[in-house]
């Protein structure tokens, strides 16, 4: 039986779950190939089917891929830049009055300019060289797309881990519960012996009283218990996004089974495997990329163009000039421009001290996100050494309860001990198998909490 202080501990316990760390993947419950392939067995979800479940319904994850689309188009935008701009207009005209002349007096006046005037042509352009500009421009939006496609990583994983954490608290609150059964059924058990001594004239009723407020107890405990599972059962339904769902249901137990680690390998593959790593690099590198825009944006630049169309207005030699005004004539135009900036108040010179800044900040997130990596590491693997220490403490606590238990039974069976050191007993055995269940739960977790800080992913 679980005293007071015993039981909120617990309670803590599995609520501080939810908010730690994720840890590393325990073996899944043996299941046929095809069930276990999408994680699911009869109507229940295994370790594999609630973290697909979770992944495919979270839309944070349809949310950052989007944005990664849109890093991707951004990228298409800038590399257009390197091919040729074509447009085409058509414009219509109209002035008057025209600018009319007489060559002699009584003669008909000569226009200018026709009244309506129509052109249509069309234009291509290019920079023809621009000292890099477009090229750096291209390498910025490319490392903007790998950012965008390291975040989906990133919010894979914390939600795989999220729902793995979910999933065997729920495991965990399952397990505590059944050891809550074992000792009502054991105290039952004890009761109805007490009774027949009573009723034999062996016993007085007060031991009898005494087991059933024991038996009281542990079933409000059981109750507490009961409301902590279904609490870890809307926290599923929740990033599962099916909130009206109180139950979700999930299979499995737990289980424990150690793993060897070598630390030294753990931090080597933290360090090429970790997502935040990867992400900080590409801080870094965009924020160089950048560096190297702003130096080179107040480059000149070489632009050609050419525009052929047609158009009227024209005097044409040998057609009477009303005549030729109206008429539309093919014509081309060709331009060559250098655009050279003389001066800009120094605003090139201040983004340039700006995108500098912004690279050394970019550069010690890195170093700062390396040493929050080892230490993950190395805290994963405290955990888990401490939490196996635990459940080996654990396993002999449980030998040595059930012996005293079966020893204090057999001291009042033949009269020479008490009912109280029974009941002592059955509390012992009840903590001593609570605390294995802990353990159990602690190490699986410490084992997911590993594999995050190395940046393995539970989801393949």
């Amino acid at each position: 039986m679980l005293s007071r202080n015993q039981l909120a501990s617990l309670g803590l316990f599995c609520g501080a779950a939810l908010l730690a760390r994720p840890a590393l993947a325990q073996n899944q419950p043996s299941v046929p190939a095809a069930n276990q392939a999408i994680g699911l067995v009869s109507d229940s979800l295994t370790l594999g089917g609630t973290v697909q479940a979770v992944l495919d319904a979270n839309p944070g994850v349809t949310n950052l891929t989007e944005l990664a689309n849109a890093a991707n188009s951004r990228l298409s935008q800038t590399q257009a830049g390197f091919l040729p701009q074509i447009t085409g207009s058509a414009t219509y005209t109209r002035i008057d009055p025209v600018s009319q002349f007489q060559i002699a007096p009584g003669t008909e006046s000569l226009a200018f300019a026709p009244n309506n005037n129509f052109d249509a042509h069309l234009t291509a352009q290019y920079e023809l060289y621009d000292f890099g500009k477009r090229a750096a421009s291209t390498n910025l939006s490319r490392s903007q797309v790998q950012t965008a496609q390291d975040n989906i990583v990133v919010a894979r994983r914390d939600l795989a881990f999220s729902a793995a954490q979910a999933y065997y608290n729920i495991l965990f609150a399952r397990e505590s519960i059944r050891v809550q059964d074992q000792q009502i059924a054991s105290l039952v058990a004890h009761r109805n012996e007490m009774q027949k001594r009573v009723d034999a004239g062996v016993s007085t009723k007060f031991d009898v009283t005494t087991t059933d407020v024991r038996i009281t107890q542990a079933q409000n405990q059981k109750l507490e218990l009961q409301n902590q599972l279904q609490n870890q059962q809307v926290q599923l339904a929740r990033l599962l996004h099916k909130p009206q769902q109180a139950d979700v249901p999930v299979r499995g137990r737990l289980s424990y089974e150690p793993q060897a680690v070598n630390l030294e390998s753990e931090l080597a593959k933290a360090a090429t495997n970790r997502p935040e790593a990867k992400l900080a690099k590409d801080a870094e590198v965009s924020a160089d990329l950048q560096s190297k825009l702003t130096a080179k944006s107040n480059l000149p630049v070489l632009g050609v163009g050419v525009q052929a169309g047609g158009k009227n207005g024209y005097l044409i030699p040998g057609v009477p000039p009303a005549e030729a005004l109206q008429r539309i004539r093919f014509n081309t135009v060709g331009v060559a421009q250098l655009s050279l900036p003389i001066y800009d108040g120094g605003k090139n010179r201040k983004q340039r001290v700006e995108a500098a800044a912004n690279y050394r900040a970019a550069q010690a997130r890195t170093q700062d996100t390396q040493e929050q990596i080892r230490a993950d590491v190395r805290q994963a693997v405290n955990n888990m050494q401490f939490s196996q220490a635990r459940y080996d403490n654990a396993q002999q606590q449980v030998a040595q309860a059930t012996d005293a238990l079966e020893r204090a039974r057999g001291r009042y069976r033949y009269g020479v001990g008490q009912n109280l050191d029974v009941l002592d007993a059955e509390t012992q055995l009840a903590q001593a198998r609570l605390a294995r269940a802990q353990a159990m739960y602690n190490y699986t977790l410490g084992q997911y909490q590993l594999r995050r800080a190395t940046g393995e992913q539970i989801w393949q």
